[in-house]
């Protein structure tokens, strides 16, 4: 396992909507006492269409927006197998970064396959809340139904590069496995959003692929699956996640671990 850590300096920008003037929701605005599934202009203050990215539908529709693919990919053991193993490894890494008990804000940018969620939401204290984003409908309906009886949890049809939530709303924003999904732009645009909406002093956690060492046998495995399957991952190869961060501003603290070889990272950027 390696590690760094470095400062940085980052201009947060303004999402598009709040150019609009449109409203935007307290970051507990669709928390309530149970899970609740806020999407409509009616409930929320944001169109009840959010259209799906383009590279969504032609990269990975067969993983997040076919009905079958929820059916498929939502067991347990199949995301440990995804992730060789390491399933409840990073699981846990993220969530400790978190807190054992979360009494805070917390955003998870894009559903999670697996209790990734879950277990989050196990760790909420009485004052802790959570919001989950999405911008596939499915994906939030399953987590809906995967959160059943649940506390204190919001789940919000949205963009990640069009967060629409007010600058510094969350304690802790978290996302699992998000940026190798993504086009270079778009994985700007949602470290940006992530930034702009953490408090001061609060965390961004990032959990993903990353070059693993050079005597790492599923180097060699990983590069033929993803460059196939997940083509934007060998973005995560060839350049850093604070690479994204945008270039001017505000001076951010970097940490990142790397584990499995090298395979994955977590990198957390505390807003100073």
């Amino acid at each position: 396992m390696s590690s760094q850590s470095d400062q940085c300096t980052a201009t947060l920008p303004r999402p598009r909507s709040l150019d609009n003037g449109a409203d935007l929701e307290p970051a507990t605005a669709s928390v309530a006492d149970t899970v609740q599934f806020e999407a409509s202009s009616e409930t929320s203050g944001f169109p009840a269409h959010v259209p799906l990215p383009a590279y969504l539908q032609q990269t990975y529709w067969w993983a997040y927006l076919h009905p079958a693919a929820v059916r498929i990919f939502e067991r347990q053991w199949l995301v440990n197998l995804i992730l060789w193993g390491n399933f409840a490894r990073l699981r846990d890494l993220a969530l400790d970064e978190i807190g054992h008990s979360i009494s805070g804000d917390v955003l998870q940018v894009a559903c999670v396959y697996g209790n990734f969620t879950e277990r989050l939401v196990q760790r909420l204290e009485p004052t802790g809340r959570l919001d989950v984003v999405d911008v596939a409908r499915v994906q939030l309906e399953n987590l809906k139904e995967k959160l059943q009886g649940a506390l204190r949890v919001g789940l919000h049809h949205q963009d990640s590069t069009d967060l629409r939530f007010a600058d510094a709303s969350y304690d802790c924003v978290v996302l699992f496995f998000l940026l190798h999904e993504q086009p270079e732009e778009v994985r700007a645009q949602t470290v940006a959003q992530a930034l702009r909406v953490v408090k001061p002093g609060g965390k961004v956690i990032f959990v993903d692929y990353h070059r693993p060492n050079w005597l790492n046998p599923f180097r060699y495995i990983m590069t033929a699956i993803l460059k196939t399957l997940e083509p934007f991952a060998m973005d995560l190869w060839r350049q850093e996640i604070a690479d994204w961060l945008p270039d001017q501003g505000r001076s951010l603290k970097v940490e990142k671990e790397t584990f499995f070889g090298g395979l994955y990272q977590k990198v957390v950027v505390t807003r100073t």
